[in-house]
């Protein structure tokens, strides 16, 4: 997705299957404080199974509709807000990067953020779009964005910092795409101003609000065969 504040994402789950996940202790109690700690994805990470793959992509097919359907309605609010100063705009740009930090923080493999982004793109572009086939450039470049995160801290740490810094980065990486497209027109500073608009909606809504749907999905038990829902179990067994 595209202009002057645009992007794409998606949502939902799938899964089971049997156990799949662990490699490191996920909780330690020291006194009365517990220390939550990420249960990463069994080895090799690269090592992608078929269920991985399967959920991936209903992941992102279930958040591209829902953002197809997003696009369509942010347009008014965006008018209104950006109504004297444009960078505004990027204050709804955040579902967009969403696709990325669950399927990142679900699958906990490399490439799997990237991966969800771009099928969640592809699904939103099929109803049609205003921005027609940069719906798919947008979600590549995003995707790439929450996966540096990740990569960043080794795909070892899945907690609400890591998921707020996967949004966050999708912001600059989609940012300087648009700089280049839809808002070229733009001076530096406002440039600069969007990035950083787009940052904290990606940390805010994609980040923390994408780490709050991946805990809801374990809860629910449709993450019985990934990490999240593992977490959940042994949470529950303290």
């Amino acid at each position: 997705m595209a202009t002057p504040t645009t992007k794409s994402a998606a949502v939902d789950p799938t899964a089971n299957s049997t156990a799949t996940t662990a490699a490191e202790p996920s909780t330690a109690k020291t006194g009365s404080v517990l220390r939550a700690r990420s249960i990463l994805a069994t080895r090799p990470l690269m090592g992608w199974r078929t269920v991985d793959i399967l959920t991936i992509a209903f992941l992102g097919a279930a958040l591209g509709i829902a953002f197809w359907g997003w696009g369509v309605f942010y347009n008014g609010p965006l008018s209104a807000i950006t109504f004297g100063f444009a960078p505004l705009g990027g204050l709804f740009a955040g579902p967009w990067f969403l696709a990325g930090v669950v399927g990142g923080l679900v699958v906990r493999r490399p490439g799997a953020a990237l991966f969800c982004e771009v099928v969640a793109a592809l699904v939103s572009m099929i109803p049609g779009t205003e921005w027609g086939a940069t719906t798919l450039v947008s979600g590549i470049v995003q995707g790439l964005g929450t996966e540096l995160a990740f990569a960043l801290l080794g795909y070892r740490a899945f907690g609400i910092a890591a998921a707020m810094l996967a949004g966050a980065l999708a912001g600059p990486f989609a940012a300087f795409y648009e700089s280049f497209t839809w808002i070229q027109d733009w001076s530096f500073a406002w440039k600069a101003a969007y990035a950083g608009v787009l940052a904290f909606s990606g940390a805010v809504v994609a980040g923390a609000g994408g780490w709050l749907l991946t805990r809801a999905l374990a809860v629910a038990g449709a993450l019985n065969a990934f990490p999240p829902g593992q977490e959940h179990r042994e949470n529950r067994a303290l």
